[in-house]
């Protein structure tokens, strides 16, 4: 699971805590180096493994997204490391704008996907991806998975193919994942275009940041 600056620890962490049971002494947190990492909210999660340190061969490569997605479209190290790794991994996937991460990496080229609802049909296809409005979207064995909350859904269902539906439905279970939001606003069309509106505004430097990293992929 790939750690980097200004990354949503929500979409790190969601995840994580289902997949952990899969992988108790082999899922790696990782980063460009071993320590602290801090999230877009400050929250901070430690890296045990350098991506130098980082097995080569991986039943997951997994990338999350956040406000540092823009920076991570552009480091050199952090792109050679996913397209070395997902050369060789089972599954390579990611969470809200994590997909424009593996994008910017050449890895998302000709594949159905999915990322946050806020770059998904603006920016995917500057990536060569062809956008799909959906929660998980499974293409061959490249998993992407909408926008932070998403990466609950993402993680049951990666379980499920890892080690079956009775292993996914028992960790919902025990995570009690029944979700009944107090509120219709997960999606624009629910949200409405007030809010939407609102929310635009607080993504807009993500985006359009986003947008041009992907356009210089190309020059």
């Amino acid at each position: 699971m790939l750690l980097y600056p200004g990354m949503t620890a929500l979409d790190v962490v969601g995840p994580q805590g289902l997949l952990a049971g899969l992988a108790p002494n082999t899922l790696y947190l990782v980063a460009q180096a071993v320590g602290p990492v801090p999230s877009d909210t400050n929250l901070i999660l430690i890296a045990t493994t350098s991506f130098a340190d980082c097995p080569a061969d991986l039943d997951v490569l997994f990338v999350p997204g956040g406000d540092g997605t823009a920076a991570q479209m552009r480091d050199a190290a952090t792109l050679a490391f996913l397209r070395d790794r997902a050369s060789q991994a089972r599954w390579v996937t990611s969470v809200c704008t994590g997909s424009l991460i593996l994008g910017a990496a050449g890895l998302l080229r000709g594949y159905r996907a999915t990322s946050h609802c806020c770059a998904r049909d603006t920016v995917l296809p500057l990536l060569g991806a062809i956008p799909v409005d959906d929660r998980v979207v499974f293409d061959g064995n490249r998993v992407t998975a909408a926008g932070v909350s998403a990466g609950l859904d993402f993680a049951l269902a990666l379980a499920a193919r890892l080690r079956g539906e009775d292993y996914a439905r028992t960790a919902q279970l025990v995570a009690e994942y029944a979700p009944k939001p107090p509120f219709e606003a997960g999606s624009p069309t629910a949200a409405g275009p007030t809010i939407t509106r609102r929310a635009q505004a607080i993504l807009d430097t993500l985006t359009t940041e986003a947008r041009k990293a992907a356009a210089s992929t190309h020059q």
